[in-house]
């Protein structure tokens, strides 16, 4: 796939308050600091798209962006933000289960998990939530240019192992790097299978 335009289309708490065209969805989340948006920056060609910060957080809105015209990438409010206050971590918990629960056009969602590091038990709570709930997702690692092609492969096949322990199959799994370009192409070839399938 490749993506010619890449637009702003609005951002909401609840799914009443999305863009008025309805296209399918695809949505991305991550723990706080995962770089989620500068993955999305990455994989539409547009490093100015989507809002990046060293301060984690910074996304407290469902964030519509409408690519080629036909479907929507969907960057959502994280999850782990320990300094938050606990009414704003709320909030937000509230806001990214809304639209999961609600959301008719949701065709995937990307949990994005930093390779460096072993998975948080907000990671595992999270995910099993999203595993149990039937939604359809997959997996993307970021961050794969800070480590050698050996650690983190290693990395990788522990967290694997870790999710084989609660599941039956894996999702699919993607490395990516928002520096290099790590699994751009991979990363929108899957998207595209997934919006147009055969």
């Amino acid at each position: 796939m490749k993506i010619s335009e890449a637009k702003f289309a609005g951002s909401s708490t609840r799914t009443s308050g999305r863009p008025a065209v309805q296209l399918p969805e695809i949505a991305f989340i991550g723990r706080s600091n995962v770089g989620k948006s500068s993955l999305i920056n990455m994989l539409v060609g547009n490093k100015k798209l989507a809002m990046t910060s060293s301060t984690p957080g910074k996304t407290k809105l469902v964030n519509h962006f409408q690519i080629n015209g036909s479907w929507y990438i969907v960057d959502l409010p994280g999850y782990g933000y320990a300094k938050l206050p606990a009414p704003e971590r709320k909030k937000l918990a509230e806001i990214v289960s809304d639209y999961l629960s609600n959301s008719e056009e949701l065709k995937l969602l990307f949990v994005l998990i930093d390779c460096r590091h072993d998975l948080t038990g907000t990671d595992e709570e999270f995910l099993e939530e999203v595993y149990k709930s039937g939604l359809p997702f997959a997996i993307i690692f970021t961050k794969g240019d800070k480590m050698g092609p050996v650690a983190r492969e290693t990395q990788i096949e522990k967290i694997k192992r870790q999710f084989l322990e609660r599941w039956t199959e894996l999702p699919m799994l993607f490395v990516s790097s928002a520096q290099t370009g790590l699994g751009k192409d991979s990363i929108l070839d899957y998207i595209e299978m997934i919006l147009n399938p055969v």
